[in-house]
């Protein structure tokens, strides 16, 4: 007798065989929204650009798309609602409140509670900002629903769930991770993973103000005083146009010097792998990766940077990735558009030399 062959184990986050009819309670969950973080006059980029997301999936689902506003500011709000709706929103909720002024988590979580209680969204999606991050954590925990962080692509399967991919492991090991059994459905998405889609000027869209009864008496952090942080020092990575990063390729944090002038030359920023940032090579707010930062320049040059999933997933979205190693069998040749064999030591003072060169005769002939 011949035993039959096992089946193959599904891969992470797969759900063969686990399809089903949706449960009765999660049809009064409709609509995909995007919470878009407005503060001190300003729309932070990522919420736009995860309208972009946001329509893919809405239109996937057949529902509205919906921008979530939650401010102080009745004109600045609504100037925000225009970009919303530009940017693909077909409607936006906005909570007007002098005590949502600045970002505390008691009072924006009360509201992001509220709304969601009540108008009962299929799909929640917040940037992973220091704001994203402690509203998302507070909101999921709030109305007992599950999260997935830091994801990297989303979609929606054939039983409408959001399938959310992360990496796990270290960044070892993409896992795709699935909310079944509550909604909303929640996902945290790193500013510059998704692509900004492209503004349409006079797109309208609805509006619904939503009133809430917020009381500062009953609010127990307190604002004394905001200041801005005007350090023009600190990294611009996530949307530099050019970016250049070094790896342990380049052997000593000395050479880190030829990164930093190569970016010079060009008119950009720089950068690291993790193991510079843990080495003390350099600060924390130069790491490029999943537990850095993640970038969508229009250039990158990766010198001496092995590119495991942890780089790999925080720069695949730039335009042309250029590579230069020793190792030709390096992991990321399997995904730079151009690669360059050689000590990136060497190379990279010859190649800020001749890109200065070409440059300066450039400006001149303009």
């Amino acid at each position: 007798m011949t035993t039959p062959p096992k089946p193959a184990p599904a891969a992470a986050g797969s759900r063969a065989g686990m399809k089903k009819e949706l449960p009765e309670r999660f049809k009064s969950y409709q609509h995909v929204w995007v919470f878009i973080e407005y503060e001190h006059g300003e729309v932070h980029p990522v919420g736009l650009e995860l309208l972009g997301e946001g329509r893919k999936l809405a239109d996937k689902l057949g529902v509205e798309l919906a921008g979530v506003l939650v401010g102080a500011g009745r004109e600045g709000l609504r100037q925000a609602a225009v970009e919303a709706w530009e940017h693909g929103a077909d409607l936006v909720y906005v909570v007007d409140h002098p005590t949502l002024e600045h970002y505390r988590n008691d009072p924006y979580s009360q509201v992001l509670t509220e709304l969601v209680n009540t108008y009962k969204p299929e799909v929640l999606l917040l940037g992973a900002t220091v704001l994203g991050r402690d509203l998302a954590g507070s909101v999921a925990t709030t109305v007992l629903t599950g999260l997935t962080a830091d994801c990297t692509e989303l979609a929606i399967d054939d039983d409408r769930c959001l399938a959310a991919t992360r990496p796990t492991f270290g960044g070892s090991l993409l896992c795709t991770i699935f909310t079944l059994n509550t909604r909303p459905q929640m996902a945290t998405i790193r500013p510059r993973v998704m692509a900004m889609p492209p503004r349409q000027p006079g797109r309208t869209g609805r509006l619904i103000e939503h009133k809430v009864a917020l009381h500062e008496a009953d609010i127990v952090t307190k604002v004394l005083r905001f200041v801005a942080d005007r350090d023009s020092s600190k990294a611009q990575l996530a949307y530099a146009d050019i970016v250049v990063a070094g790896g342990l390729g380049l052997r000593s944090p000395e050479n880190l010097q030829h990164v930093r002038a190569l970016a010079s030359a060009l008119g950009g920023d720089w950068g690291g792998s993790r193991p510079l940032v843990q080495k003390g090579w350099m600060p924390a707010d130069r790491q490029i990766g999943q537990t850095g930062k993640t970038i969508r320049p229009k250039l990158y040059i990766a010198a001496g940077i092995s590119g495991a999933i942890q780089h790999r997933v925080g720069v695949e979205g730039a335009d042309l990735i250029i590579a230069i190693n020793t190792d030709p069998h390096a992991p990321i040749f399997d995904f730079a558009h151009l690669g360059i064999v050689a000590d990136a030591v060497e190379l990279l003072p010859a190649l800020t030399e001749a890109f200065r060169k070409r440059l300066s005769v450039n400006r001149l002939a303009g």
